[in-house]
C-alpha cells in the first residue's frame, strides 16, 4: 500500500504534463507521450498486460523520459505485487535528475523499505541514512530501523529506535498502537531491563485495558521480574481483583506464593475460587495437598487475628500492627486493614512503601478510590511497581463509576 501510494501519487502526474510548474520545459516526445498515457490508461484498469507492452516499447531520449519510464515501470510492479522490480524501478530513478527535491526524501525511505522486505538490510540502512540526510527522519523511518536491527538479532541497537517513535507520538498528543507496546515490552524483557518493561506494561494497561491486557500484563511480568515475594502477591491480588485469573497455573502460582508467605486463610480461598470457576480440579494432587496443609493453619491465622491486632496498638513500632495488617489484608478485610495500616505507619520502624501501597489498595477496594489513589501516591521504590499497577486499576474503577457500571467486588478472589 506505501509502495502504490508512492507510484501513483509521484510519479503519475508529472508524466502527463508537458511543463514542470514554474520550471522548464519538459523534454518529452509526442510518440513518447502517446505510449505513457496508453500505459496509465491500461494500469488505471488493472491491464497489467498491456501496460507493460506499453512501458517496454518506451525509448527515453531525456533526463525526464528516464525518470516517467521508471516511474511507469515502478506503477506496474506495484500491481503485479514484484517488490524486486519496484525496488529497481526507484533504482533507475534515483539514476536520473528529475526527482522531485519535495519527493526525493520521502522516495529513499521508500526504496529503504523495499530493500527491508526483500531482505537486504545493509542497503536498507542505507537508503534510510540517505533519506535522513534529505530531511526524512520520520516515526515511520525510526520504527523501520529498529525492525531491520531485530531482523539481524541485535535487540539492543533496535530498542533506542523503538523508544524514539514511541516518544514522539507521546510528544505529538498521539495514542501509541498496541503493537508498538507489545515490540517494545519484548525488547526490554530481552535487554533484562524490568523497570522499563513494568513501565510499558503500565503505560499499555493506561490505554487498552481489557480482562485479556490485564492478564497479559500481569502474567508476563511476575515471572519475569525476579520480584520480592511480598510485591509479587500484591500483583496476584490484582490480577484477581481485575478479573484475569484465567487458567489453572494463575490460580496454583497464586496459591502457592500466598501460603509460602503465610497466609493461609487467603490460600484457601483461591484454591477455593479456583476450584469454583473450574480451573482446579479437585483430584489435582498439589493443590489438594495444599489445601489440606493451610486449611488447618487458615482456623489459627484467623483466631489468633483479634488478640495479635489489639497488642499491635501498645507496641512502640508499627512492626506488630504492619503484620496485622497484613493479615486482615489478606482476608479482604480491607477497613480493619486501612485502620492497622495507618496505625503503623504512625508508630514508624516499618517498611512505609510497603505500608502504604498496602494502604491504598486497601481504601480502594473499600470503595475510596481517592484515598486510595492518594496513599499509592506516596509509594516509591521497588513498591511503586504494586503502586504503578494499582494505581491504574483504581483508574478504570473510577471511570466505571463515572459511567454507572459497578465496580468490581471487594474479594480477594
Amino acid at each position: 500500500m506505501l509502495a502504490a501510494a508512492m507510484g501513483v501519487a509521484v510519479l503519475a502526474a508529472p508524466a502527463m504534463a508537458k511543463k514542470k510548474p514554474g520550471g522548464p520545459a519538459i523534454q518529452m516526445s509526442d510518440d513518447f507521450r502517446a505510449n505513457v498515457q496508453a500505459a496509465q490508461a491500461a494500469l488505471k484498469t488493472g491491464d497489467t498486460a498491456t501496460a507493460s507492452a506499453r512501458i517496454a516499447a518506451l525509448n527515453p531520449a531525456t533526463d525526464f523520459e528516464a525518470y516517467a519510464a521508471a516511474g511507469l515501470r515502478f506503477e506496474l510492479a506495484v500491481k503485479r505485487q514484484n517488490i524486486q522490480a519496484e525496488r529497481l524501478a526507484l533504482t533507475d530513478m534515483f539514476k536520473t535528475n528529475s526527482v522531485p527535491k519535495k519527493d526525493a526524501p520521502r522516495l529513499r525511505y521508500v526504496a529503504g523499505y523495499l530493500s527491508y522486505t526483500v531482505g537486504n538490510y545493509d542497503d536498507a540502512v542505507a537508503q534510510l541514512d540517505y533519506a535522513r540526510t534529505l530531511g526524512y527522519d520520520n516515526i515511520d523511518a525510526s520504527l523501520l530501523r529498529a525492525d531491520i536491527y531485530l531482523r539481524k538479532n541485535k535487540p539492543k541497537e533496535a530498542w533506542p529506535f523503538v523508544q524514539d517513535a514511541m516518544a514522539r507520538k507521546r510528544a505529538a498528543g498521539e495514542k501509541i498502537p498496541a503493537p508498538w507496546f507489545d515490540r517494545a515490552i519484548s525488547l526490554a524483557y530481552q535487554a533484562g531491563s524490568w523497570a522499563d518493561m513494568g513501565a510499558l506494561y503500565r503505560e499499555r494497561l493506561s490505554l487498552y485495558r481489557t480482562t485479556r491486557d490485564w492478564r497479559s500484563a500481569l502474567s508476563n511480568y511476575l515471572p519475569a521480574a525476579a520480584l520480592d515475594p511480598q510485591i509479587q502477591l500484591d500483583l496476584y491480588r490484582l490480577q484477581a481483583a481485575s478479573g484475569a485469573m484465567a487458567s489453572e497455573r494463575d490460580y496454583q502460582s497464586y496459591a502457592q506464593l500466598a501460603d509460602k508467605t503465610g497466609y493461609h486463610a487467603e490460600t484457601k480461598t483461591i484454591i477455593e475460587a479456583g476450584r469454583s470457576a473450574g480451573k482446579l480440579m479437585p483430584a489435582q494432587a498439589a493443590t489438594a495437598q495444599l489445601l489440606k496443609a493451610a486449611t488447618p493453619k487458615a482456623t489459627k491465622e484467623m483466631a489468633a487475628l483479634p488478640a495479635a491486632a489489639k497488642k499491635a496498638a501498645s507496641e512502640q513500632n508499627g512492626a506488630q500492627a504492619l503484620a496485622a495488617a497484613d493479615t486482615y489484608f489478606s482476608l479482604a478485610q480491607y477497613p480493619k486493614a486501612a485502620e492497622l495500616y495507618r496505625l503503623a505507619l504512625t508508630k514508624g520502624g516499618i517498611n512505609d512503601d510497603q505500608a502504604n501501597a498496602r494502604l491504598g489498595i486497601s481504601l480502594a477496594r473499600s470503595g475510596d478510590l481517592v484515598g486510595g489513589k492518594a496513599a499509592l501516591a506516596n509509594v516509591k521504590g521497588n513498591w511503586g511497581d504494586v503502586a504503578g499497577f494499582w494505581s491504574i486499576w483504581i483508574e478504570e474503577q473510577s471511570q466505571k463509576t463515572a459511567q454507572g457500571a459497578p465496580s468490581m467486588p471487594h474479594t480477594n478472589s
